[in-house]
């Protein structure tokens, strides 16, 4: 059970003082015909949707579920998983989301640290059986936690309930009313090996949500389609939070596929929609290969890097506004280029500060520095208390870890991590720099830059790479290429690993940390000396 805030900053004069469940009440007693949720065939109206949430909460209630306590939900993109966020927050829990793509290692550590009182899984999920898996996790649990099983196929162990046996129909009394309660426990994505529990109140998620629509003049008239996990902070913010807010729907898919996203964004009529660097590059292909206008209005991309070329690709094949956003589970939205930012801007920076947020730069070197933040959508501090020290400044900013620059407009430009900078003979060099130019290489689908040993140098660029279409990319072709972009002769790389995937979290973001391991281990497949 989670009861303390433990609020790292004074109360923000922006927050609303209202929950979520509040908005997703007065938009079911207000719109109660309008289409809250689809999720392929299924369509629900904001009616149908809270009589399924008030049934989840009588299952609460049968199995002792109080307020404060946590529901760990880790499930794919169903109309059922925003049921049960909607419960929990009317309930006065904290919802605890897993990214499906979470085994027994990440499970398990989230598990044992959250403590729930509910898990709530699918029976199986892309030919994975997560009954298996959390059966095999409840064993080291005590007491264990009830685990409900979406679309459940037959029989199930011990401890574990079908959705259908869990409802109820008994009266689950008043909403919670706390609006400064804990709504939120979500891992940090994994870009690092350890993951830290963040803690968010309604507060700071409802902010973040007004923030964007006030930036893009959303209404009850936009159509929501959300491809990234609801169980991400993207999907979670503006694909189960934001809908009822502004009393729009949202259309759900669960297994991204990029002509059936292409279907579906225009089947629908979505308007609006948040993801990562994959999908929209896949989105922009599937528009420039089978033609035809597009739905959208707005993509906002962030969650990873998003290349400036990728930008300009995407305001021409669909027609609509696509912007760089930045920003983290800890506060999800610093920076954006709002709905009327010239392209330039919106390409190759990551914006200005969106709504209240303040920013400033520390130890600052030619321009560039740490990235500080603050404002009304930021966490409250980390689960571990521990994990406090050192992340915010006495006057409230949080220590993004993320290096930056900003410009006469007031735009952000972020030029790496902190620890995303390879140090060769001591001159420090951003991968960031050299992954926007490879992006634009004919050969090349994917690629991520991180820092190799070198036995004279300390550290040398290795680039690692996606080839497209099983095509040959060597050190010699990629130094070729980057001539044309005339960069300093020491950031050229000087080794080429190719392989078959990158390591991604679910927001798109490349786990750099398993590329270096994997580049110490390896021997050089091809290198040249400068």
């Amino acid at each position: 059970m989670i009861t303390s805030t433990r609020a790292l900053s004074a109360r923000s004069p922006a927050w609303e003082d209202k929950t979520i469940a509040s908005f997703f009440e007065r938009t079911a007693q207000d719109r109660p015909d309008v289409c809250a949720v689809v999720d392929g065939t299924t369509r629900l109206s904001y009616d149908e949707l809270a009589t399924s949430v008030a049934g989840i909460r009588s299952g609460f209630v049968r199995h002792g579920v109080a307020a404060g306590d946590v529901i760990t939900v880790e499930c794919p993109n169903w109309w059922e998983t925003v049921a049960f966020f909607h419960a929990a927050w009317l309930h006065g829990c904290a919802c605890n989301p897993v990214v499906p793509i979470y085994r027994e290692a990440e499970l398990g550590f989230i598990v044992k640290q959250a403590r729930p009182k509910i898990i709530v899984i699918p029976h199986v999920f892309r030919r994975f059986n997560y009954v298996e898996m959390v059966a095999g996790l409840l064993s080291d649990i005590d007491p264990a936690p009830v685990v409900v099983v979406l679309r459940a196929q037959g029989a199930l162990p011990e401890g574990f309930v079908a959705l259908e046996d869990f409802v109820g129909d008994c009266d689950a009394g008043a909403s919670a009313t706390d609006a400064e309660a804990i709504s939120l426990l979500l891992y940090t994505s994994g870009t690092t090996a350890d993951p830290k529990g963040v803690l968010h109140n309604h507060q700071t998620l409802v902010c973040e949500c007004r923030s964007i629509a006030d930036a893009f003049t959303l209404s009850s008239d936009d159509v929501v389609f959300m491809s990234s996990p609801l169980t991400h902070i993207t999907g979670l913010l503006y694909g189960v939070i934001m809908p009822p807010l502004l009393g729009c729907s949202v259309t759900l898919l669960d297994t991204w596929d990029p002509a059936v996203a292409l279907e579906t964004i225009n089947r629908e009529g979505c308007t609006f929609t948040v993801g990562a660097t994959p999908f929209l590059q896949g989105l922009v292909r599937a528009y420039d290969e089978h033609g035809g206008s597009c739905a959208l209005r707005a993509f906002l991309c962030g969650g990873a890097d998003v290349p400036p070329a990728l930008v300009h690709d995407g305001r021409r094949v669909l027609n609509a506004q696509v912007v760089r956003v930045y920003g983290s589970s800890e506060l999800p939205t610093v920076s954006g280029s709002g709905k009327d930012t010239d392209e330039d801007t919106a390409a190759t920076t990551d914006g200005r500060p969106i709504g209240l947020v303040e920013v400033r730069l520390e130890d600052v070197i030619d321009g560039v520095g740490e990235l500080l933040a603050r404002g009304p959508e930021l966490f409250l501090g980390y689960l571990d208390p521990a994990l406090n020290t050192g992340s915010f400044t006495p006057d409230g900013y949080f220590r993004t870890g993320d290096l930056a620059s900003i410009d006469e407009r007031g735009a952000i430009t972020i030029r790496g991590r902190k620890k995303d900078i390879i140090v060769r003979g001591g001159e420090n060099i951003s991968a960031k720099e050299i992954e926007d130019a490879l992006f634009q290489h004919p050969d090349i689908e994917e690629v991520a830059v991180v820092a190799a040993p070198h036995p004279v140098l300390g550290e040398q660029v290795c680039a690692c790479v996606v080839a497209r279409d099983g095509r040959e990319v060597t050190v010699e072709s990629v130094v070729a290429f980057l001539a044309r972009f005339r960069m300093a002769k020491q950031k050229l790389p000087e080794r080429v690993e190719l392989l078959t995937e990158l390591p991604k979290t679910a927001s798109g973001k490349v786990q750099k940390y398993v590329l270096r391991d994997r580049v110490k281990e390896t021997e050089v497949s091809s290198w040249i000396s400068r």
